[in-house]
């Protein structure tokens, strides 16, 4: 099934699978390069002030998922974390990085994370696409809950495809094995743990991302309809995605902060235990984590880090589905264009 695209009463395209998975993949590229460096600062500034140990691990994000890094061992994680340099604060810390460094480092350890971020935000939006126009067109579904379906069925594939996948690098990298063992650490953990094992950790990711796929297509579709209404335009333009995808990522990452928190510590939990080689028979639930954070630390613990996350995730929310929607509308002129030449 192709994507239809146009307004009401125009000139009328379909771009394709491939052509979808290709703007997606432009998008994902582009969201990591814009916040990728804003990662990697926050993350130099909290070894400045907590250095990590053995065995311990950090929460990384290039703007499209997170990432677990195991630190090997006491002086280091990676090159790009062991830098000594002082910094007083978040621009102090880009303008060092930037003299010192090079501006290369300013994306230090993007590399083996978009081996698995970029797919997996290929398989969403364009299962996003297909599943929305599936239950438009095909089951002739109409109304504002259709993106919300679509965008949590939509995300509920990628975890289940990309979380086994994750889980094995976090592996690799705790034990330093090159992809060329790929098929050994596979069986490695199949054979220690069984095969369910390999979607460890899926149930506090499926929590957190579902519901925030679903309320962030819900919003964005409503309100880039209500901003080119107000525009008087029949399709909206990047501005309209910038905005519109800024807005809805702000309110989906803040309705739900309370499972992020809980997956966060689950991530950092297993990626511990797999970086010192144990076994591990059984977690804590996510609910009754969330109730010993509550206990612990109230409601002010459930909503732990909502400045942070909220200018993390609208942006590249926005940088995303701005290029995502740019990069469809290309193919549909181009598309187009082929049409009329070939009529």
């Amino acid at each position: 099934m192709g994507e239809r695209a146009g307004g009401s009463g125009g000139s009328v395209a379909a771009i394709s699978p491939v052509q979808q998975m290709l703007a997606s993949g432009t998008g994902a590229l582009l969201t990591s390069i814009f916040v990728t460096p804003l990662d990697v600062v926050k993350i130099r500034l909290q070894a400045q002030q907590t250095p990590l140990h053995h065995g311990k691990c950090f929460l990384y994000c290039n703007g499209l998922m997170d990432h677990i890094y195991v630190c090997q061992n006491r002086t280091s994680l990676t090159s790009w974390y062991k830098t000594p340099t002082h910094f007083s604060g978040t621009l102090d810390a880009f303008v060092k990085i930037t003299r010192h460094e090079g501006l290369r480092s300013l994306w230090s350890g993007l590399p083996p994370t978009l081996v698995m971020a970029v797919p997996a935000t290929v398989i969403y939006f364009t299962c996003y696409d297909q599943l929305r126009d599936f239950l438009r067109v095909g089951l002739g579904f109409q109304g504002s809950l259709v993106p919300l379906v679509a965008g949590g069925l939509a995300r509920l594939g990628a975890v289940t495809v990309i979380s086994p996948l994750e889980l094995v690098r976090t592996k690799m990298q705790s034990r330093r094995l090159p992809y060329s063992e790929l098929r050994v650490c596979i069986r490695s953990a199949v054979a220690q743990d069984g095969l369910l094992s390999l979607w460890r950790g899926w149930g506090p990711t499926v929590l957190r991302d579902v519901p925030f796929s679903a309320l962030y297509w819900f919003n964005y579709e409503l309100v880039k309809a209500r901003l080119c209404e107000r525009s008087r335009v029949t399709q909206a333009n990047f501005s309209i995605s910038f905005t519109a995808g800024a807005v809805s990522g702000a309110i989906a990452a803040i309705l739900t902060l309370p499972f992020d928190v809980v997956k966060t510590r689950r991530q950092i939990q297993l990626g511990e235990i797999d970086s010192l080689g144990a076994s591990l028979k059984r977690t804590a639930s996510t609910w009754h984590m969330m109730k010993e954070i509550w206990a612990e630390m109230g409601y002010r613990g459930l909503f732990a880090g909502f400045m942070p996350r909220v200018i993390k995730v609208a942006p590249a929310c926005a940088v995303m589905i701005s290029t995502y929607e740019f990069g469809k509308a290309f193919f549909q002129q181009m598309n187009l264009d082929r049409e009329r030449l070939g009529s």
